[in-house]
Parts: structure tokens; sequence; C-alpha cells
């Protein structure tokens, strides 16, 4: 087998796999740096609360539309995971509950009902590919909307991007400046939220998560600045998505799993080799004498 079979002949021969590629592309550049930022909130697994809160609103697109319908299923998980996140910072604020265990329980309650509706109206199949994801089956219409998403996404970053910086290193200097910290707060969630629906058509509830969290784990083994940090878990997001759809190619396994599994060797060679992994404190280079 030849580098071409290996490397570029599934994308040539096959448009399904190209459209795959064009989706984690996208992801890469939207779903990434939004990883990143949650990550230096230390809201991690809030993200992870949020991508199974929108499986109601997706089993109930599946539902109306009759099929798998990604576009359906989308705007139904986009409502779901709007609706959690709002509800959940308004008990937050009304409650003496943190938010992080109001979003738990929501979550919670979200996931159950999800699993609850697809599993009295569909097949196991249909569960399977809600939770899992059908990557190989994205259609163009959901391939205009995962592209669109990932453009609104840097659009709205790039306008808000002082502010939710500030906000994440320093919220109380934003408050203090009047700088408005609750309404970035918000539009931080919600961009949280269309990420996550637009993973969510790709990989599913349980794998959407983690093309978002990991290529920033991975950038805050290699990078100590904000943009490197961006880049690197683009970069790394991309080349996940890649090697996934190579490696699920040739092996036939499930591909939005295999990229998932593509993104954690590298989170696992970066913990050995980067900078700030293992291999840094085991072998520190002697300082200089003078």
């Amino acid at each position: 087998m030849t580098a071409y079979d290996l490397l570029i002949a599934p994308f040539q021969d096959y448009g399904f796999m190209r459209r795959a590629l064009v989706a984690c592309l996208c992801l890469s550049v939207g779903a990434s740096p939004i990883g990143v930022l949650l990550a230096l909130r230390r809201m991690s697994l809030m993200g992870d609360a949020l991508s199974h809160a929108i499986l109601p609103g997706a089993a109930i697109g599946y539902l109306v539309a009759g099929s798998l319908s990604l576009t359906a299923m989308g705007l139904g998980g986009l409502v779901a995971g709007l609706s959690v996140a709002l509800l959940s910072g308004i008990v937050s604020r009304v409650t003496p509950l943190q938010e992080d265990a109001s979003f738990a329980s929501f979550y919670l309650a979200s996931l159950a009902l999800g699993v609850l509706i697809v599993s009295l109206h569909g097949s196991n199949v249909d569960l399977l590919h809600v939770l899992f994801g059908t990557i190989l089956a994205i259609d163009a219409p959901a391939l205009y909307q995962i592209g669109a998403i990932t453009s609104l996404t840097l659009v709205v970053m790039a306008i808000i991007y002082r502010p939710l910086v500030t906000e994440c290193f320093d919220p109380g200097f934003l408050r203090a400046v009047g700088g408005r910290g609750p309404i970035y707060h918000v539009a931080f969630l919600l961009l949280v939220v269309i990420n996550l629906v637009a993973s969510f058509q790709a990989l599913g509830t349980l794998m959407a998560v983690g093309l978002m969290m990991l290529p920033a784990a991975i950038a805050q083994l290699w990078a100590r600045s904000l943009p490197a940090m961006l880049a690197i878990a683009s970069g790394s997001a991309a080349a996940s998505g890649y090697l996934g759809l190579v490696a699920s190619y040739h092996f036939e396994t499930a591909s939005g799993p295999t990229i998932i599994i593509a993104a954690t060797c590298l989170y696992g060679l970066s913990i050995l080799v980067a900078p700030a992994g293992l291999g840094s404190r085991l072998f520190t280079r002697p300082h200089l004498k003078g």
C-alpha cells in the first residue's frame, strides 16, 4: 500500500469522506478555541454537561423529522441546550445552589429524558446514532449549518475577544470598570451551546465535547500564551479529525469514537513530551554554571 492509498485515496474516492473531513476542519476552527476558554475558566465539565443537555431536543427533532435528519436534530438540540443553560443560570442566582450544581442537575435530567424518548420511539440503532454520531452521513445542508456555526463563532469571538479574555482571568476587574460581565458570560455560553450542537451532528452527544476539550488540554501542555493555545488547539483538533477518519476507513471502525481516540493519543503523547508534560519534569536540563 502506497502513501497515496493510505492517506489520500479515501478522500479522493468517496464524497462522504470529504464531507466528514470538512466538518472536522470546521469544528477544529470553531469548537476547539471555545474549549480553550472553557478550560481557562475551569468550566470543562460544564461543557460535558451541556453536550448531554442537548439530547432531548435532538430526540424530539428526530421524532418530528421521522428520520435521522441532522438539521432537525441540530435545531432541537440548540433549543434544549440554550434552555438548560438559561435555566441553570437562573436557578444559581435565585437559590443557594452553585452554577455547577444546577448544571449537573439539569443535564442528568436531560440525558435521561433524551435516552427515554429515543428508546421509546426508535430502535437501538437510532439510539446509537444519536449518542455516538453519524459523521459519515453528514449531508450538504448539515455541512452548511456546521460552517455557519463556525463562521458565527469566529465573528462573535473577534468582537468580544478582549472582554471575554478579561472575564476568564479577572472577572472582578471587568465588573469594577463596568464591563457588563454577565452579558459576555451569556454570549460565551451561547457559543458553547451552538458549537456543541455542531459537534453533536458529527460525533453524537457522548463524543461531542471530546473534540472541544481534548485539543484544549493538549494546547495547555504546549503553550503559555492564549493565541498560541488557540492555534495549537485548532491544529491538534484538525489532525485528530484527519487521523481518526483515515484510521476508521482502513480499520473499519466507527468514525466518531476513532476521532476521539486519535485526539486522546495526541493528548497522551503531549503528556510525555510537551514542555509542561512529564518529560520536562523527568529530564530537566542542568543549569549552566558561571
